[in-house]
């Protein structure tokens, strides 16, 4: 499984930006914007915080069984899989609906900040790409808990080596 890279993120939040901005001038011209949702940061703020916690907990249960703690419950490796899996999914939507959100966001500030229900709606989007850039951090930590040792076969002891003898 291939780690998250940052790029791919902020690309994927860039270019949902600027799509939402483009779109919402277009909307906008052609009569009412959507609102942006008070549930968007609330949601992603919550799954940002299941994620630090799924990681925290792992965590946990992994430097238990590593100081072999004679308590220690095990992580079940689809478990980890499980959690990995969960983690980069939820940065790559997040970043998806900040970019989205970020670029509602922006349209808004630039155009209506004089509204008070407009100006609202700014704020909505500002904290959902604030609560996006902290699922986007959690994931990272998740991947970073659960990430394997390297396999080191300049030794010659790796199973590579074992495959060229």
């Amino acid at each position: 499984m291939k780690q998250l890279r940052i790029g791919v993120l902020v690309g994927l939040f860039a270019v949902a930006g600027v799509v939402s901005w483009a779109g919402a001038r277009l909307w906008d011209t052609f009569g009412s914007l959507p609102s942006v949702p008070v549930a968007a940061p609330i949601v992603l703020a919550l799954i940002a915080v299941v994620l630090a916690a799924t990681a925290l907990s792992l965590r946990a249960r992994l430097r238990a069984q590593r100081e072999r703690q004679p308590d220690a419950k095990g992580v079940d490796p689809m478990v980890a899989a499980r959690a990995v899996v969960f983690g980069q999914a939820s940065a790559l939507v997040a970043a998806l609906i900040s970019g989205m959100y970020g670029g509602v966001g922006v349209f808004l500030a630039m155009e209506q900040l004089d509204v008070p229900a407009r100006r609202d709606q700014a704020f909505y989007a500002g904290g959902s790409v604030l609560a996006g850039a902290g699922v986007v951090a959690a994931a990272f930590f998740l991947e970073r808990v659960l990430k394997l040792p390297e396999d080191d076969d300049n030794d010659g002891n790796g199973p590579s080596a074992a495959a060229r003898a």
